[in-house]
């Protein structure tokens, strides 16, 4: 089952985890198919269209303290197995990891 897994931080937090050696593993056991960082919240842009407008504005929709700080693809057998894999994240030591299955067929 395919999983996108969303890193969630607080980007004023530094953090020195080094997410090299979960990527290593993870591509190596088959279950990583790609991922990435993302620049910071200032650099995003939310659009929503209302009324047949189309609504622009700087910056994150969700006011929170964490923010989606980078995203990876998951091919994992089932949720324990996305469940072991996201808890092994570095990130899951100081941030919330969000895992959200695709709809079957994609």
């Amino acid at each position: 089952m395919k999983y996108l897994m969303l890193v969630c931080v607080d980007e004023h937090v530094e953090e020195d985890a080094d997410p090299e050696p979960w990527i290593t593993e993870m591509e190596s056991r088959g279950i990583r198919q790609t991922g990435n960082r993302l620049q910071p919240i200032a650099d995003s842009t939310t659009v929503r269209v209302r009324n047949g407008e189309v609504l622009i504005a700087d910056g994150p929709f969700a006011e929170t303290k964490e923010q989606i700080g980078g995203f990876d693809i998951l091919e994992c057998r089932d949720l324990d197995e996305a469940i072991e894999v996201a808890a092994k994240h570095p990130a899951a030591t100081f941030g919330t990891l969000e895992l959200r299955p695709f709809w079957s067929g994609a």
